[in-house]
């Protein structure tokens, strides 16, 4: 009996070691299943964000002529107030995947009277922080994922002023002024420096030429003049006698 007892005892105690082994691998289940499931609906949050601003790029690409670009809330993406027929750019409001409502914060402009994009509400830590599409610039480490916001800036869509029309386009170069508008001022002409004297100029730039000293003229050589032989004197000997007779060759 007593060995039994035992026995009993140690299956009771590894029968305990199990259900916690069974419960931490089921509590890491749970969690890893929960990031999972998170991770998923802020992908899902991301492509709702896109379908949102891509309407506001239509509402604004869609724009009659003196009409807002933007609308006045989201109700108005599915049916354009502007046309008298209907005129969808948003099939339907979607519901928050975080909130589970079809409840969404608005990005105001022109003293809160139009709408330039929508967030979700949700104030969780996001667990994406990096690595965005581009598609959503300025989504890397956001505290909350209601600083999420989706717009249609960046995408060449003018963001409306306090009376809710556009701000004017600068005109391009060489296009008539818009009507009522001031033409603009001609640039100053710019100044002309006065044309160089070309014989000045020369003149700088030709390097001063020194005078070379004359040179001196050569003196005359003086002529040597030879001495004269001295005067050989004449004996009675070198003097010939007329009367004598001349010797005969032979």
């Amino acid at each position: 009996m007593v060995r039994g007892a035992r026995c009993g005892g140690f299956t009771y105690i590894g029968l305990i070691v199990l259900l916690a082994i069974l419960g931490l691998v089921g509590a890491a289940g749970m969690k890893t299943g929960s990031l999972m499931q998170r991770a998923a609906a802020e992908e899902e949050l991301l492509e709702i964000g896109a379908a949102f601003s891509d309407a506001l790029r239509s509402y604004a690409a869609a724009t009659p002529q003196g009409q807002p670009q933007q609308p006045p809330n989201l109700e108005a993406l599915l049916k354009d107030p502007r046309f008298p027929g209907v005129r969808r750019h948003l099939r339907r409001i979607f519901v928050d995947p975080l909130t589970g409502k079809a409840e969404w914060g608005v990005v105001t402009a022109g003293d809160k009277a139009f709408v330039t994009g929508m967030y979700s509400l949700s104030p969780a830590k996001p667990l994406k922080v990096g690595n965005f599409d581009a598609r959503f610039l300025n989504f890397d480490n956001k505290e909350r994922i209601s600083d999420w916001k989706f717009t249609a800036a960046g995408q060449g869509v003018v963001i409306l002023n306090a009376t809710g029309s556009a701000p004017p386009v600068p005109a391009g170069p060489g296009a008539p002024p818009a009507s009522g508008a001031e033409p603009p001022e001609a640039p100053p002409a710019p100044e002309v420096a006065p044309a160089a004297d070309p014989a000045a100029s020369a003149a700088e730039e030709t390097p001063a030429v020194r005078e070379l000293p004359a040179a001196a003229e050569p003196e005359p050589e003086e002529v040597v003049t030879p001495p004269e032989p001295p005067a050989v004197e004449k004996t009675d000997e070198d003097v010939e006698d007329p009367a004598m007779p001349k010797p005969v060759a032979k």
